[in-house]
C-alpha cells in the first residue's frame, strides 16, 4: 500500500508533481464555471459561454513566452500534450497555468484533453484524484 512509504511520524511528505527546469508550471485543471459535470458540456448554452478551451496565465508570464491573448500554446509534460488558447489572466499566479476543465476530446484543436497531462496514479496518502498536482512545461504552438 502506498500509505507504508508515509514517515511514521507526522511530518510533511512530497506528494506532487514537483517543478523543474524542464516543466517550470503547476497545472490546475478546474472545472469550467458553465460546466457543473461533464453533462452540461453537451449543452450548446454552455460551450457558447465557455467558447473553448483555455490556458489562463499571468500577464508577465505571457509576456516572458512572448505570448497574446487568443495565441494557440501546448501545454505539455512526459504523459503528452495538448493545444489551446492563451488568455492573460492579471490574477493568475505566474507559476501555475489553468486550464479549466471537463471539456471533452472533440472541444480541443488537436483532440487530446487536459486530462492526457494528468497522472492516473491515485493521490497520498490513500487515493482519490490528484488534478493540481500536474508539473507542466507551456510553448507557442
Amino acid at each position: 500500500e502506498r500509505h507504508q512509504t508515509m514517515p511514521p511520524l507526522p511530518d510533511h511528505q512530497q506528494a506532487i508533481e514537483e517543478t523543474d527546469a524542464e516543466h517550470p508550471f503547476r497545472l490546475v485543471a478546474a472545472p469550467a464555471r458553465q460546466f457543473l459535470n461533464s453533462s452540461f458540456t453537451e449543452m450548446a448554452s454552455g460551450r457558447a459561454r465557455e467558447v473553448r478551451p483555455t490556458a489562463l496565465l499571468h500577464p508577465d508570464t505571457m509576456a516572458a513566452l512572448a505570448l497574446a491573448d487568443g495565441d494557440p500554446v501546448r501545454v505539455g509534460n512526459r504523459r503528452g500534450t495538448v493545444t489551446v488558447h492563451a488568455k492573460a489572466r492579471p490574477a493568475q499566479h505566474p507559476g501555475t497555468v489553468v486550464i479549466e476543465g471537463i471539456w471533452p476530446k472533440d472541444g480541443f484543436a488537436d483532440g487530446e484533453c487536459v486530462n492526457t497531462l494528468i497522472s492516473a496514479e491515485p493521490g497520498f496518502p490513500n487515493g482519490g484524484g490528484a488534478f493540481h498536482d500536474t508539473a507542466v512545461w507551456v510553448r507557442a504552438a
